[in-house]
């Protein structure tokens, strides 16, 4: 590092203690976001030093978070793109691949997943001419459950693709084992959930390919970003070769032939020579990231074990402040699991004397954000109306989650203040409102 660099560095570090002093907490004043990135000195710093590099497309610090990131989660590859939408389509396209012979999957092939979610876990799979085969999930996980996946296969069901709800992880070693008994493909998609654990493992770990969102409302963040990580090695060429326009080679942007075989090769119909580097193997796309994003990646990873800790003790927190609260239905972790939480879901009780949403009317006059549980219900939605899809079973949990569930945060920018603080109004309505007439008949919650 050059001695001019080095010293507008420091400067960077100076100008981020200035403008980063910390901000009083005033309960009902001060905004508590349901989300959010927590950003430090380093991060800045590593920023602006890959700013001054000038290098603004992929390039070494994308490797460098790749191969960390790979190191971190256990798998054999991971590749960076440009969002965790782009990843979940990445990961459904390459499933897709001519490369996979008869495993591959065709138009009209059924995946399985979750009503209850978020809608880029199953737009892929209708981007790429499939069917979605919707399935209810456990009402205090948020997950779809194994008994429910295995009803749901059918003669054409190829796929499995599911996301841990809220940081808490859906039963991946059952399901990855219904995935093999029945040959089927599992995508895990882990974008709410880095740093969670199944009976010991961390999630993201078990599918064939697994997906992660780096947006600032996740565990760690790029601004924008995602990843797809494999231990196969052919679904990470196809991976590679579908974010990198289709393209047959692998040289990075700016070489010239690490693949030795720029000019000595030949493909389909191509007269032999032709230029490896265009030459297109996939029908693909351009989502890579940037060596910015990637840098503070890189600085971001680091803090992720300290993140998830701050997110498992903001739950435990939130949950026992409200544990008891009349009409509250709380969340629990799948057993087995241990939770990097995303969220804090909160489902209000049939026989309440109010309301989802005037609870939160009166949380946001608090200034507390909230989030309904992403799209609820998905086949409700004009967006799949009219397309073709399966149900599998009854979907009361999913209906319910649409009408009565929202959730609030445990990021690791709350502090115990603000998490009490939190608590204490919820409670306080709950409470308020339990002497009141109830607005519905009673009504036990499924399982």
């Amino acid at each position: 590092m050059t001695e001019s660099k080095s010293m507008l560095l420091e400067q960077v570090r100076a100008y981020h203690a200035e403008a980063s002093s910390p901000v009083e907490f005033v309960p009902g004043v001060t905004r508590l976001p349901p989300s959010g990135a927590v950003l430090d000195e380093d991060d800045r710093v590593a920023l602006v030093e890959a700013a001054l590099d000038l290098r603004i497309a992929a390039g070494a610090r994308a490797l460098r978070f790749e191969r960390e990131f790979a190191r971190v989660l256990g798998r054999r590859k991971a590749h960076l793109t440009n969002s965790g939408s782009s990843a979940n389509l990445l990961a459904i396209s390459a499933l897709t691949s001519p490369v996979l012979g008869d495993r591959r999957l065709r138009p009209g092939d059924e995946v399985i997943t979750a009503a209850a979610g978020f809608p880029t876990t199953v737009n892929p799979i209708v981007q790429n001419g499939m069917i979605p085969v919707f399935v209810d999930v456990d009402p205090r996980t948020y997950n779809a459950t194994p008994d429910r996946i295995e009803a749901a296969i059918g003669p054409r069901t190829r796929a499995i693709a599911l996301a841990h709800s809220l940081g808490n992880p859906f039963a991946v070693d059952e399901i990855a084992e219904l995935a093999a008994t029945h040959g089927l493909f599992l995508v895990e998609d882990n974008c709410d959930a880095v740093g969670s654990r199944y009976k010991g493992r961390l999630t993201g770990t078990r599918g064939d390919l697994a997906t992660v969102s780096f947006y600032p409302a996740h565990h760690i963040t790029m601004g924008e970003g995602g990843c797809v990580l494999t231990d196969d090695l052919t679904l990470a060429r196809v991976v590679e070769s579908l974010r990198d326009w289709g393209r047959d080679c692998w040289c990075e942007p700016g070489e010239d032939d690490r693949c030795h075989k720029r000019f000595g090769y030949r493909l389909a119909d191509l007269p032999y020579g032709y230029d490896h580097k265009y030459t297109f193997s996939h029908v693909g796309y351009n989502l890579k990231a940037t060596d910015l994003q990637a840098a503070l990646g890189v600085s971001q990873l680091r803090k992720l074990p300290a993140f998830g800790e701050a997110r498992r003790r903001n739950w435990r927190r939130l949950r026992e402040g409200l544990d008891g609260v009349p009409a509250l239905l709380l969340p629990e972790a799948t057993p087995g699991g241990d939770p990097s939480w995303f969220g804090f879901a909160i489902t209000i009780a049939a026989d309440a004397a109010f309301g989802r949403r005037e609870l939160i009317d009166f949380l946001e006059s608090r200034r507390i954000g909230t989030r309904l549980l992403f799209a609820g219900n998905l086949t409700r939605h004009p967006a799949y109306q009219g397309r073709d899809h399966r149900i599998a079973g009854e979907l009361t949990n999913s209906d319910i989650i649409t009408e009565r569930t929202f959730w609030v945060g445990v990021h690791p920018g709350l502090s115990d203040e603000m998490i009490d603080f939190m608590a204490a109004s919820i409670r306080e309505f709950a409470t308020r409102q339990g002497d009141a007439p109830a607005r519905h008949a009673p009504q036990s919650v499924p399982r």
